[in-house]
């Protein structure tokens, strides 16, 4: 028979509770984050009051040294817990918070209390509201009761005679003892589980999933955050806050916020053990975190400690702002707008570690970090690198970068790399072949749209920029589109072609304005084409001969099979981003599209773009707009709106601003934005950007200027 691995024992919710606030058990959020309502809540005080049993709670020893504390921190809290809570996280997050008044943590970072209130003519728990809170019949607050009782009791008892006068003896004395066994409900005992601190986190899992099935089955990373709970508590607080500012854009300076990613705490942690460790397997990284020396199996308290402090300083540097907002300058240099464009966290977050790599350890300057990581990024993505077995990819990634670096330098390591997976083959073959798809969110797609990005292209017969389209914070259903450019009842009525994956194939789509696309509706190419561009008369031949290349259309193509049109399209696809990939290597190239309100430090935007001498009023005059338009900001979070008066100002808020800009940060309540970028206007064909109709402000009066 083996030996058992664990043993039973019982704690009553006083002495679980004092366990907690002492720090000998630790309260990790272990599953996730405290996800319970407030009414499972009620319920589960509920059943203890009736005496039903509530289940056990799961243990885990740390095997933490007496006396022993976190990594940098002294105070008194900074001890290391004695036990980990393995299952029962969430009712012990409840009882905890009930009894204390300690505010809990949500899912959405939120923080609040779980307040109950209790009504003793019928022993009746409910969530607190702004019912309980006016009917004398509830004791308002539990939580009271495990303070000062006896006044808690007197007032409840005063504010009830008060209201609905004096109570008969019985009654009242039925109340009292209701109220008392709330009180008792401290003594309430739980059977605990304790697992040996030698049990590895496999076998820890392996119970876990065996013993409560309907748990959420553990991994990696959840047992590393235990660690970090557990040793260096406030490292993991640095997780949750970075995550919790990357979600929300920020009003008051620099912050995590970002089109790209909301990164949860184990996806910043994976980067962090990357950059520490040159490891992605966290399996390897949480025995590293636990000081097993891996090559001997040898586990020591003092190797723990050092690689806590490897993980302090290589953490240090992964939530470093500027860090943080530089790395995510090269994916926009890369032509990547935004999580619209994002198929894959796992490049975001393994290119950060390499972009880390390159900053911290071989110590190369920014731009030209940008350049080489924009390009690995650009690959990386394409060609779906860091999906199935992700983590080995990563580590081989950082072993041969590191080895090349030592002969070539670090940059040159990437592009080398970079080059031997980009081939000719790959551009000529492979890409057209991965084009081949109907997926929305296929990587080859979005290489495209980031090559459109990158050439700055037009939409297809438009003045309008793609990028527009692309642009994350604006959140318009109208502007730019797809469309197909053989029409879906045509391909359907006319062509007999029914197959909705050959009908919607990516190289049958291209981005067009959305009243085009209404006006095309389901004619034949060869019909609505010529129309279209005869009705442009304000483009010249040779911006219609650049859009129809960057737009990757045949010579010819209104007369082509179906068929035959995608492989050519297909072809002429890939060629317009292997093109716009050799833009990436050009010291000369600049992406001049930041996304709006990126939260970087230097990224807001700092001044007002330069608008050649372009004013509201100029728009007003043009009959661009009309005075009484209503402005939408175009930043998620924002709801002033604006008003174009008369002379062209903004009246926001009753006070009229000369500039966009001026209305835009009363509107934010920054001190600096790009107005011309914040403001959407309503117009008769649908919400339009302020610099939208700037350009077509400008290029009016320069096809007047010239005589077209």
């Amino acid at each position: 028979m083996s030996k058992t691995v664990f043993r039973s024992t019982s704690f009553n919710l006083r002495h679980l509770v004092d366990n907690i606030s002492r720090g000998d058990v630790a309260l990790p959020e272990l599953q996730r984050p405290f996800v319970w309502s407030n009414s499972k809540v009620r319920d589960l005080f509920d059943s203890m009051y009736r005496g039903f049993p509530v289940g056990y709670l799961l243990f885990w020893e740390t095997g933490a040294e007496v006396g022993a504390r976190q990594i940098g921190v002294g105070g008194k809290d900074a001890r290391v817990a004695r036990w980990l809570i393995v299952d029962g996280q969430q009712r012990m997050t409840s009882l905890y918070s009930v009894m204390t008044g300690q505010k809990v943590v949500r899912e959405d970072y939120s923080e609040s209390r779980v307040k109950l209130a209790f009504r003793p003519r019928d022993a009746h728990f409910s969530v607190a509201d702004a019912t309980t809170e006016k009917n004398p019949e509830f004791l308002k607050d539990v939580t009271l009761l495990w303070g000062d009782f006896r006044d808690t009791v007197s007032k409840f008892f005063s504010d009830y005679e008060a209201a609905r006068g004096p109570l008969e003896a019985p009654v009242r004395n039925s109340w009292e003892d209701a109220i008392d066994r709330v009180r008792d409900l401290q003594n309430f005992p739980f059977n605990v589980v304790e697992l040996d601190s030698a049990v590895e986190e496999e076998q820890v899992a392996e119970v876990f999933v065996r013993i409560n099935s309907e748990g959420v089955k553990l991994n990696q990373a959840d047992f590393i955050l235990t660690l970090m709970s557990v040793f260096w508590d406030d490292g993991r607080k640095q997780l949750e806050a970075f995550s919790r500012a990357a979600k929300v854009p920020s009003a008051g300076g620099p912050s995590a916020f970002n089109w790209y990613i909301a990164p949860s705490p184990d996806q910043l942690l994976r980067v962090g053990i990357s950059l520490a460790f040159d490891r992605a397997v966290l399996r390897h990284a949480y025995s590293i975190l636990r000081g097993k020396d891996l090559e001997t199996g040898h586990t020591s308290v003092e190797r723990r400690s050092q690689q806590f402090e490897a993980l302090k300083a290589a953490q240090a540097e992964v939530v470093n702002l500027t860090n943080w907002h530089e790395y995510l300058r090269a994916l926009e240099r890369a032509g990547y707008r935004g999580s619209k464009m994002i198929s894959s966290q796992n490049v975001v977050l393994f290119s950060y570690a390499i972009w880390l790599r390159g900053r911290v350890t071989h110590k190369v300057p920014v731009d030209q970090l940008r350049e080489g990581i924009a390009r690995w990024f650009f690959m990386a993505h394409l060609t779906s690198r860091y999906s199935g077995s992700f983590e080995t990819q990563a580590e081989r990634d950082f072993a041969r970068i590191d080895e090349l670096a030592a002969e070539v330098g670090f940059v040159v390591a990437l592009n080398r790399i970079v080059d031997d997976t980009l081939t000719s083959d790959f551009w000529t073959i492979t890409l057209p072949n991965e084009l081949a798809t109907a997926a929305s969110r296929s990587p080859a797609l979005f290489a495209y749209f980031a090559a459109l990005n990158i050439i700055d292209a037009d939409a297809l017969l438009s003045t309008g920029k793609v990028r527009e389209r692309l642009d994350p914070a604006i959140v318009s259903t109208k502007g730019i589109e797809r469309h197909h450019l053989f029409p879906k009842a045509y391909l359907r009525e006319a062509l007999g072609i029914k197959d909705s994956r050959q009908i919607n194939q990516i190289a049958n789509m291209a981005l067009v304005e959305w009243n085009d696309n209404i006006a095309i509706s389901d004619s034949a190419p060869e019909v609505y084409w010529p129309q279209q561009r005869e009705s442009k008369t304000y483009l010249s031949s040779d911006r219609v001969s650049a859009q129809l290349k960057a737009h990757a259309l045949p010579d010819g193509w209104t007369g082509l099979e179906f068929l035959e049109f995608l492989a050519q399209r297909r072809k002429l696809m890939a060629a317009v981003v292997q093109e716009a990939f050799g833009e990436l290597s050009d010291p000369a190239y600049r992406a001049s599209y930041p996304p709006v309100g990126m939260g970087a430090p230097d990224s807001f935007p700092g001044s007002e773009a330069p608008s050649g001498g372009v004013t509201v009023l100029d728009l007003l005059n043009a009959g661009l707009i009309a005075a009484g338009s209503v402005l939408m900001p175009a930043r998620a979070g924002i709801e002033t709106l604006g008003e174009v008066d008369e002379n062209g100002n903004i009246v926001v808020g009753e006070v009229a601003y000369a500039t966009p800009s001026g209305a835009a940060m009363a509107a934010a309540g920054t001190q600096s934005e790009n107005g011309w970028v914040f403001w959407f206007v309503d117009t008769p064909t649908g919400e339009r950007l302020l610099s939208r109709l700037r350009e077509e402000y400008r290029t009016a009066d320069n096809n007047e200027g010239s005589g077209l």
